[in-house]
């Protein structure tokens, strides 16, 4: 058994660097559209919270897989686009992703006091250049917490893109598993130890920049 997970290491090593690829992407993705999302549904003029809000709650109301076979079978299949399925787990995993973080970003706005907006346009500030220069700076110094557990929720979750036929590392496992049918137990088991070692390891550093940059004394604000 040993000797086939040793000789395995190079396979799941590739699907290590595809899952964290499309980790890495999928959140650069995420967290600049949440973020977008999350200004823009604040202080955004009607309609445009009305139609964020629509937003988030398609991409949180639809299952993860449906949402791989949308982009990939319906996109790339059905209408014509050439998609392939690493870039649809990517836009798939990151559009997802900006509906949950856009929730994580914007409570974390609310709770910045309504009073800091205000001093800085009494202070000749636009409201864009408040927001750039004063709220966001502050948003994701108090984001961190909830951004940390949204980031193992993606790191777990690209597992989905197997079934879109990714190359990531739970397919390396199904590749390897049906050379060697009487060692799927092993396999699968090294596969979440390998999972559970990037979790733990994510949430270290992440609760460790937690710490370093919290603000300490910081009141929360009337949410708006």
């Amino acid at each position: 058994m040993l000797e086939i997970l040793a000789n395995s290491l190079p396979q799941l090593a590739e699907g290590l660097k595809t899952t964290i690829g499309l980790t890495v992407l999928s959140l650069i993705l995420g967290t600049i559209l949440g973020i977008f999302l999350a200004v823009i549904r604040i202080y955004g003029k009607f309609p445009l919270p009305y139609l964020i809000i629509f937003y988030e709650r398609v991409f949180r109301g639809i299952p993860l897989i449906v949402i791989f076979f949308l982009f990939y079978f319906g996109l790339s299949l059905q209408i014509g686009l050439n998609i392939d399925p690493f870039t649809a787990a990517i836009f798939g995993l990151g559009l997802r992703g900006a509906a949950y973080q856009a929730q994580i970003f914007r409570s974390a706005i609310n709770s910045i006091p309504e009073g800091q907006m205000v001093a800085a346009r009494s202070l000749g500030m636009s409201k864009l250049s408040a927001i750039r220069n004063i709220i966001l700076p502050q948003m994701l110094r108090l984001s961190v917490p909830g951004w940390s557990n949204e980031f193992t929720i993606v790191l777990k979750d690209t597992s989905i893109a197997f079934s879109i036929g990714v190359i990531e590392l739970m397919r390396q496992g199904r590749y390897i598993y049906v050379n060697n049918p009487d060692y799927v137990l092993p396999v699968f088991l090294f596969i979440a130890l390998i999972y559970f070692i990037m979790v733990i390891s994510a949430n270290k550093t992440l609760s460790y920049l937690e710490k370093k940059y919290k603000m300490s004394g910081f009141e929360i604000g009337v949410e708006r």
